[in-house]
């Protein structure tokens, strides 16, 4: 059996892995039941599905020739760097920065990974970004996520 589909198989097996090892780890924590879902309830299916899903894609790059050859080329070193530096710079910034410099931080940073990048849009994903997010978790969930830098003594 050879690969007819290179992207999609490669693609396919990283879903597949990926929704495996998701749902292997919500084993450690309790499943609850339907009408009381615990910690691991929604990990554990999300990884399922996840796992299915890299599973269809798998099967069909390696039954469906799609006539293109689909090769993998070089692996982008920069995005992926760029992408993983914005996301610890948002991590080891959170707790001391706040929600409201970290993440439209996060945001500009990782933008650079991109091909193109317009000052404009990258601020206005940042502010949609960061007032989205103190209204779902701040405002709608009531978590406790430092919201402002701490030097201001909120």
């Amino acid at each position: 059996m050879s690969i007819k589909n290179h992207k999609d198989f490669w693609a396919g097996l990283m879903f597949l892995v990926v929704g495996i090892a998701f749902a292997w780890g919500a084993t450690n924590y309790s499943f609850g039941s339907s009408a009381r879902p615990g910690p691991g309830y929604f990990p554990f299916g999300l990884g399922l599905l996840l796992a299915v899903l890299g599973a269809v894609e798998v099967l069909k790059a390696l039954a469906i020739d799609t006539g293109d050859d689909n090769a993998i080329g070089a692996f982008a070193w920069r995005p992926l760097l760029t992408v993983t530096g914005a996301v610890l710079i948002f991590g080891f910034t959170l707790p001391t920065l706040g929600m409201a410099i970290a993440l439209p931080l996060l945001v500009i940073v990782s933008s650079f990974a991109g091909d193109e990048f317009n000052w404009k849009e990258v601020i206005a994903d940042a502010a949609i970004l960061t007032i989205g997010s103190w209204a779902v978790f701040d405002w709608g969930l009531n978590l406790v996520i430092p919201i402002w830098p701490t030097f201001l003594g909120q």
